[in-house]
């Protein structure tokens, strides 16, 4: 199958600031990717060419088979399921969060006069049930934990079967419980090989849930490392990546990390 993404000495400028340099990087569509930096590395720049929704400055993104800059990209986005924190602040905070997944049908928030067949309703309420979410589907959104609203984030996204999903710090924010219950979902749908391409921007290794198979480390707009986790999520390349010695730790596929404790004299 071809890839779903494939960015080809990809470049962003802006102000004379050079946001990403020259990344080349390919996802096929069985992997699972996380993407990890510091602030200003670029993570949600790079996301953001992903979902089409903006062009780079110089070189090539194709985008399930499309090229940026020479493609219809009304009909691109609706093959694309991204879930971000600016995504989140678009929709109603009164609206029914059956409504906010549903909606997704038509690529708009805020149910207005749009038509849906009976089959949207009952695919909207499995993708809720997927997410444990179900039970809450005639409450407000804006009513929800942030633990909550993630996870309908989530379910919007994938509502209409995207073939790569894009998640900008899904866990950000959340408490140890919601963090736990977010990863332990996309673990599993991580796992399901009915699943899309996905590629998951995060700060935290804490935060890489189980399933995911690939990494990129991003600084200052550039690859620093990228490939099969193992070798790319290391104590060496994450203090490359951040500025400062990384000690990491990995236990049952899962991973931690602290600033190294210099040793005593």
């Amino acid at each position: 199958m071809a890839s779903v993404l494939k960015l080809t000495d990809v470049s962003i400028v802006r102000d004379e600031n050079t946001i990403l340099d020259s990344v080349n990087w390919t996802v096929e569509p069985d992997e699972r990717w996380v993407i990890l930096g510091p602030n200003g590395a670029g993570k949600t720049t790079l996301l953001q060419i992903a979902a089409a929704a903006i062009h780079p400055t110089s070189g090539t993104a194709d985008v399930l088979g499309e090229q940026l800059g020479k493609s219809d990209l009304a009909e691109l986005r609706p093959r694309l399921g991204f879930a971000s924190s600016a995504m989140a602040r678009r929709i109603p905070r009164n609206e029914k969060v059956l409504d906010v997944v549903m909606t997704a049908a038509y690529a708009v928030t805020g149910r207005w006069n749009e038509e849906y067949e009976e089959i949207d309703e009952r695919r909207a309420h499995r993708v809720l049930n997927e997410w444990n979410l179900d039970h809450l589907s005639e409450r407000a959104f804006g009513t929800l934990s942030d633990g909550e609203q993630k996870r309908v984030q989530i379910a919007r996204a994938v509502m209409t079967d995207p073939e790569i999903l894009l998640l900008d710090e899904p866990a950000a924010s959340l408490d140890l419980g919601g963090r736990e219950e977010l990863l332990e979902l996309l673990g599993g749908f991580a796992s399901d090989p009915r699943s899309p391409a996905i590629v998951m921007v995060t700060h935290h290794v804490e935060e890489i849930p189980l399933g995911f198979r690939n990494a990129l480390l991003l600084r200052k707009g550039g690859v620093v490392a990228q490939g099969v986790i193992d070798t790319v999520i290391t104590s060496e390349k994450l203090s490359d990546t951040f500025g400062r010695g990384i000690d990491l730790t990995e236990s049952d596929g899962r991973y931690s990390a602290r600033a190294s404790v210099a040793a005593e004299s």
